[in-house]
């Protein structure tokens, strides 16, 4: 399987999730494709987590030759995508190809540059727009967002998407991580899982991700 526990996050391993990252990192790359990079990575990341994290049950089928059992995988019509704008809209248009009846929740939710990162490593957000689905039980929710930094975002996020609902299963995806937002998101969220295709360095002085891969929302979308 190419989901690897590390310490506080599973790390996605796939050869090809790791090569599509490296695409997305070049500063060569332009927006057409870094946008498709980001749609491509989310099937990735949508296909292990079917493989890694979802169970499956065997049935009975009838082959036009004979009857037989086969393997099919429960709960993919209890998934819920959660997208935080803007910079998620392609990761996320990824993992709705592999999860093609999951129902979507928004919520545009950003952080303040202009205050600039506090003693603690945070920073103001603002929450913009929310609209979320019924969540049940029975649902693998999967909170989606590229890049995962301070985690000021994320747990801004998380805590309105556990206001909805109490899922079997809440996952937090992102394309990047740095050490500072994973820890702070498994403090306060713990029982959430944090996956991601890489855990990077550290944070620069501005709270971005070192190496990173630049503005994810600026370069999908060609602003500045």
């Amino acid at each position: 399987m190419a989901i690897e526990r590390r310490g506080d996050a599973y790390l996605v391993t796939h050869a090809l999730a790791t090569h599509t990252l490296s695409d997305l990192r070049s500063v060569e790359t332009e927006q057409v494709a870094f946008r498709k990079g980001l749609v491509k990575l989310g099937r990735i990341c949508g296909y292990e987590i079917i493989d890694g994290a979802m169970d499956t049950e065997y049935v009975e089928i009838e082959t036009p030759l004979t009857d037989t059992m086969g393997e099919r995988v429960t709960g993919l019509d209890d998934v819920v995508i959660v997208n935080v704008l803007r910079a998620a809209t392609p990761f996320v248009e990824g993992l709705l190809k592999a999860f093609p009846h999951a129902k979507q929740g928004v919520i545009s939710a950003g952080r303040d540059e202009s205050a600039g990162m506090d003693d603690e490593g945070q920073f103001p957000i603002d929450v913009d727009y929310e609209k979320m689905p019924e969540i049940t039980d029975e649902d693998t929710v999967i909170v989606a967002d590229p890049m995962l930094a301070t985690g000021s975002t994320m747990t801004a996020v998380l805590e309105r998407v556990t206001a909805a609902g109490d899922p079997e299963n809440l996952l937090v995806l992102s394309a990047v991580s740095a050490p500072a937002g994973i820890t702070r998101v498994a403090e306060q969220f713990p029982a959430v899982d944090l996956l991601t295709v890489s855990i990077d360095d550290h944070l620069d002085d501005d709270g971005f991700i070192v190496p990173g891969l630049g503005d994810a929302g600026d370069r999908a979308f060609r602003t500045t």
